[in-house]
Parts: C-alpha cells; structure tokens; sequence
C-alpha cells in the first residue's frame, strides 16, 4: 500500500475562524442590501438571515462531531463516504467542486464590480461584447484574473501565510462594518423611519423571510471550509465546533448591520426602484460622502480577499482530497516546496479565471445552481453524523466512531430536515426561491457531465481495495464504513 500523502499542521485557531467568517461573508454583505430588501424589505431580510444562521448552527454540530473524529482534508467528501459509499462521496466532492470554484469566480468579479463603482472611467475600457444584458469589458476581466494569480501565489507560498493574512484582512473587513453602522447612527440624516415599509407590498411577511432563509446555503458557505482544511490544524479539532459556531454568529450580525445601514440611510423603497448596480454605495454616498464610500470600498475590498483565499484553500484541499483517494488524476495530490498542493491551486485559478469572459449575468445563474450541491452537502454531513449518534449503548452500525449522544442526534436530524428545507426551497416550482430557467439548466449540465465522468472512473473505483481506500480517504485502514 502506497505512502498518504498529508499536509503541514500550519493553522492557527483564529485563522481558522478568520477563514469559515471571510468565506461566509464575501462580497454580498456589501453589495446585496439593496436587492435583499427589494426581495424581502429590511426587516424581512433581517429575520431571514436570522433564522438562517441558526439552520446553520443545527447544521454545524454535525460538522463540529465530524471534524473532531475525522480532521481530514476533504470535508464533506469524507463524510459521505464514512456513511454511504464511494459513489456517494464523488456526488458530494462533484458538487462541491464545482460550487467552490464559481464563488472564487464570483468573487473576482465583484472586484470589478467595485472598480466599475468607483472608477468607472477605468474599468470601462477594451469593450469587448454583451452576454445576458451584462456589458462585458477587457479591463473587468483583466483586473479579475490579477486578483486571482495574486491569491493563488500567496496560496502556493503556505497555508500559515494564507492564514496569518486571512486573519488581517477579517479583522479590517468588521471594523468597517461596524464603523459604518455607526456613522450612519449618529448622522443626523439617517432617520429610523427609513426602514418603514418592513417588509414588500406585493408579498406576505412569511414568504418575504422565507425568500432570504432560502439562500442561506449560499449566503453561509465558507464556515464549510473549515473541514476542509481540519488536517492542517495545528490545534485540538475538539475547538472546531466552537469557530464554526463563532464564524455562523458573526457573519448573521454582519449582514443584518449592513442591511440596517443601508436602510437607515434612505428610504429603501426608492433605492430598490432606483435600480442602482450598487444601492449600498448609493445610500452610504447620500448620508456620509466620500468618507462612506471609502470605508465601503475597503470592507468589501476585505471581504472579496477573504473570500478568494478562503474558497481558494477549500477547493484545492477538496481536489487534494479526491485525488489522494484517486477520484481524480494523482497530480491534484501533488504537493511543492511550501507543502502546499499546488496543482489544485493553480487549477483553481485558471478555471475561475475563465468565468469573467462570460459576464456577472452568467456566473451568478452557475453560482445559484450551485447552491444545491451546497445544500447536498450539507445533507450528506448531518446524515453521517446522525448514523454516528446513538440513541444508546445497543444501537448502531459498524463503526468505531459511534457517541451516544440522543441530544446531538436529534441535531442532526433537523439538520437534515433543514437541508431538506433548503432544497425544497430552490427546487420546487412555485416557492419563492425557485430557481430560474437559466440555472435548472446549469444544474442539468452539471448532472449529466459528473455522470459522464463517474461512468469514464467508475472501473477504477471498483478495482480499489476497500481498505485502501478507507485509509487514503479518512487516514485508517481500520475504520470501519459503509459498504458500498
């Protein structure tokens, strides 16, 4: 049996955090207000992000029990396979996969979207064609890939580099929001009565909140990138559950602050109707100025760097992962000088530096669709978890991972009724959530080519001794799984 390759224990508790908090946040908690109100009115938006981060506090003391039985590279992937097989762990990795590369994508488009805000005469330049409405520029997808190389390099340099950095840049991103929030406070402008109407006209409260609760699997994603990179903590994983936890309270008060913000700002009915690319920035410039703008512009710039590294890490640990268990080709698995898989990394970043070439339009009907294998994932964990838990000393299956823990089963069945819930949301026609055309079809596409590349695999799965497997996936060959 061949050596497993594993990766340096370079991660520090608070980088960790800095990585599940930057990766949830991203670009939407600065540039989103706008359209969330318009969807769901201020405070509607704010109890959907509410209700959202405690779905995923349900969601997370499952991942908090996986982490610390198995810190392994791979996450979600892992898990899959601990409770249901080889096949199970490709749909979960295929999905991720895809999911965790358009949000670097879309990150890197957000910074455009920033410069196309502040410096439009900039960013306007090399016009170049329209996809999907969305006026697509030489100079957007140039300042796009900069940033994409930039945080491949740094990754390719180590993970204690990525994360000491990581840590600065969260640190910076919530003093602004809350510089921000307080500004807007204290400006004599801003009046409370902005924020009236609560919620839209044309729906009722429960189906405005509930169009916010949808996208929580896509408004959370990141506190996930904690599994991810489990194998590189240089710390008991016992405190994982406690970062998660941390990292979902924080993101939910960040974005229910930027809501407030912006809707204290100006009356918020007119900022929706005015149709501005980006509301937030018009709102904030009204009542504070150039200073507000500026502050803005840094904490999103913040929240897009956090974003690209933290996705970054998470997906080339994922590809790490599944090549190590050869799902993918050996050289995914490879690792350089710094220890770093490097070949994920730069694979990364060439494919997210393809999406920019299609237009903002395109990659977020992709990044939607991605929302469901985000929610599949979140299923797959819970589900192991819950198989996990006993309800007592004589029940289970055959593993030498079980807990009892009647309590903590119980967890991980809402988690699965949540993820469920979520999945629910997006799928069926008629729900507030419902996915668009455009994405059921990227989602049909997705489909047929992760079955198109699991029959091509499939023989090489199949010839794989089981116990090799279990230990190149999970680090034992004694633990005992699911059979497929």
């Amino acid at each position: 049996m061949e050596k497993r390759t594993t990766l340096k224990k370079t991660l520090k508790p608070h980088w960790v955090w800095a990585i599940a908090l930057g990766s949830s946040i991203g670009w939407g908690a600065f540039v989103q207000p706008a359209a969330w109100m318009g969807t769901a009115g201020p405070l509607g938006a704010m109890i959907g992000f509410g209700i959202g981060g405690l779905l995923m506090m349900l969601i997370a003391v499952s991942y908090g029990f996986l982490i610390k039985s198995f810190p392994v590279s791979g996450g979600e992937f892992a898990y899959a396979f601990i409770s249901l097989g080889r096949t199970h762990a490709f749909i979960s990795g295929w999905f991720l996969t895809l999911g965790y590369i358009c949000i670097v994508a879309l990150n890197a488009s957000a910074l455009a979207l920033m410069f196309k805000f502040v410096f439009p005469s900039v960013l306007e330049n090399f016009y170049m064609y329209q996809i999907a409405d969305w006026d697509v520029y030489g100079m957007e997808i140039i300042i796009a890939s900069i940033a994409l190389i930039i945080f491949g390099y740094l990754n390719i340099r180590g993970g204690g580099f990525t994360g000491s950095a990581q840590f600065i840049f969260c640190i910076i991103m919530v003093g602004g929001v809350l510089l921000l929030t307080t500004l807007v406070g204290i400006n004599p402008s801003a009046d409370i009565s902005n924020v009236a109407p609560l919620f839209p006209s044309d729906k009722t409260a429960i189906a405005a909140i509930l169009s916010i609760v949808a996208i929580a699997p896509w408004a959370f994603v990141g506190f996930d990138n904690i599994p991810q990179a489990a194998e590189e903590f240089n710390f008991s994983s016992k405190k994982a559950f406690r970062l998660i936890i941390l990292a979902i309270l924080f993101a939910t008060i960040l974005y229910c602050l930027m809501i407030f913000a912006t809707a204290m700002a100006q009356p918020w009915e007119g900022l929706v109707a005015a149709g501005h690319n980006w509301g937030t920035a018009e709102a904030l410039q009204d009542i504070l100025g150039t200073v507000g703008v500026a502050i803005l512009a840094i904490a999103l710039l913040m929240g897009i760097f956090t974003g690209l590294n933290g996705f970054i890490i998470s997906t080339s640990r994922l590809l790490f992962a599944m090549s190590r268990a050869k799902f993918i080709p050996r050289s995914f698995s490879k690792l350089g000088k710094n220890e770093t898989p490097y070949i994920s990394i730069i694979f990364t970043v060439i494919v997210a530096m393809v999406a920019p070439w299609f237009g903002r339009q395109a990659l977020t009907w992709v990044v939607d669709m991605s929302s469901v294998g985000v929610t599949i994932a979140y299923f797959y964990t819970c589900y192991t978890a819950f198989s996990l838990f006993k309800w007592n000393d004589n029940h289970g299956f055959n593993t030498n991972k079980h807990v009892v823990a009647p309590g903590k089963k119980i967890f991980a069945l809402l988690g699965m009724v949540a993820s469920i819930s979520f999945l629910g949301l997006l799928l069926i026609p008629g729900s507030p959530a419902f996915l668009g055309l455009e994405s059921r079809i990227a989602l049909v596409v997705w489909i047929v080519l992760g079955i198109i590349f699991y029959i091509m695999k499939y023989k090489d799965y199949k010839n794989l001794d089981k116990e090799e497997m279990n230990y190149l996936i999970l680090g034992s060959k004694e633990i005992k799984v699911k059979k497929d």
